[in-house]
């Protein structure tokens, strides 16, 4: 189809969506890699080419953070869809250059502004925050606002093509399409058994990691958000291929998107495991201030703390050669079919090692590189390329189901589940 694709970013997520894409000659024939580090770029370019991609593989350099140097980048391109795995903080900008340049765009998180305490930004997300009823820090409504420019544009920019949000969504879509007439709860539930050996570390971004953890937690029920405290919710539940793990209740993007898309489910809820060792040292970072957003005076300059956190922790993308066991991450639901009701429990499950021997990378960023490669290959073949803005959900499930099969995330069916209280 002599497709030509342009992927922003070049960490650990971005490393398993690149080699997935350069796998794509039935979808693309060009890619380009840019990202603030062109060395990182030029090492996935020589590894492609090393392994025999059939696509054309150049790079470059980008300013993510800067709309007129996204547009210098895709001006000079050309792509026909461009797969924005940066930081959550630069979605905007990216969506910005993609209408100026009118091309397609697709990514694997909501955006969430970088400083919350910015005067552009905080009368906005107070008023948001009001009116959802929570104090979330992230959620899609920013990107949902350009849901008529894209309109306007004939151009389509799929949002959240991860794991979760992402495949969990379309779990949700799927089941809805082909086992249910009614759903009536999803429980989403997202488990790493892996072991990396590190006393602390995170499995991806360490900053959007830990602000995700410590903000507090909320779920949908009858048409609303109820809130809860950082990690007040646990349970325990026995994962097909792991084995028991306390999970915790977690705000999380795709809960908003679900409840707006099938306002008949009852009840939408995500839970994350941690292990008690994650959850000491975390409390204790939070206790002295390392996970604040608000920049400090150290030395006559101004730092981020969680941002120098990042820079002590391990890189995600270093975890791969360490990390050993599984993850399993899905959907469960009750509803009703033909009148009578039924449960179905849809996940997948992911082995660490295997992955870092495809595409020396752990399970959390495979997971999350192998849907966006999906995404973004739909997208541009206008298997699910329509004007607008959208979540997975909003489209057909079943060719992103058969994908997952296809690309090494094969999941599983169980119609008798182990529900959670």
């Amino acid at each position: 189809m002599a497709k030509k694709v342009l992927v922003i970013g070049c960490g650990g997520v971005a490393q398993v969506a690149i080699q997935k894409l350069a796998k794509r000659d039935d979808v693309f024939s060009d890619m380009r890699i840019v990202s603030r580090t062109v060395s990182k770029c030029d090492a996935m370019k020589e590894k492609l080419e090393k392994n025999g991609t059939k696509l054309s593989i150049s790079t470059g350099t980008v300013d993510a953070d800067k709309v007129e140097d996204i547009v210098r980048v895709i001006k000079d391109y050309h792509p026909d869809v461009v797969l924005n795995v940066a930081l959550p903080y630069q979605d905007l900008t990216i969506m910005d250059a993609c209408l100026e340049c009118k091309v397609d765009y697709v990514d694997t998180a909501n955006y969430e502004p970088e400083d919350t305490d910015d005067p552009k930004w905080r009368k906005i997300y107070e008023k948001r925050c009001k009116e959802a009823g929570f104090t979330a820090y992230f959620d899609y409504s920013w990107q949902w606002a350009y849901k008529k420019k894209f309109e306007d544009a004939g151009l389509t920019a799929l949002l959240g093509s991860g794991f979760d949000p992402g495949v969990t969504s379309v779990f949700v879509a799927y089941a809805k399409k082909h086992y249910f007439d009614t759903i009536d709860t999803v429980d989403i539930l997202d488990c790493n058994g892996g072991d990396h050996g590190y006393k602390f570390a995170t499995n991806f971004n360490p900053e959007i990691n830990l602000r995700e953890v410590s903000a507090n937690g909320s779920y949908w029920e009858n048409g609303k958000w109820i809130e809860t405290k950082p990690m007040e919710i646990k349970r325990k539940y026995n994962f097909p291929q792991v084995g028991d793990k306390d999970m915790y209740l977690l705000h999380h993007e795709e809960i908003e998107a679900l409840g707006k898309n099938f306002p008949e489910i009852k009840r939408i809820r995500f839970f994350m495991t941690f292990g008690q060792s994650y959850l000491d040292h975390m409390h204790c970072l939070e206790d002295v201030g390392m996970l604040s957003t608000e920049p400090v005076d150290f030395n006559g300059q101004k730092i981020v703390p969680i941002q120098f956190l990042k820079a002590l922790l391990p890189d995600p993308a270093s975890l791969g050669p360490r990390t050993v066991g599984k993850t399993n991450i899905g959907c469960i639901f009750t509803g009703t079919k033909n009148g009578e009701k039924k449960t179905l429990f849809i996940y997948n499950v992911c082995d660490h090692q295997e992955c870092y021997k495809e595409v020396g990378s752990q399970a959390i960023s495979y997971t999350t590189g192998v849907p966006a490669m999906i995404g973004t290959s739909l997208v541009a073949d206008g298997t699910w390329k329509k004007p607008g803005v959208f979540t997975t959900d909003e489209f057909d499930p079943d060719p992103y189901m058969e994908l997952l099969n296809q690309y090494g995330l094969p999941w599983v069916v169980d119609e008798n589940p182990v529900l959670v209280d």
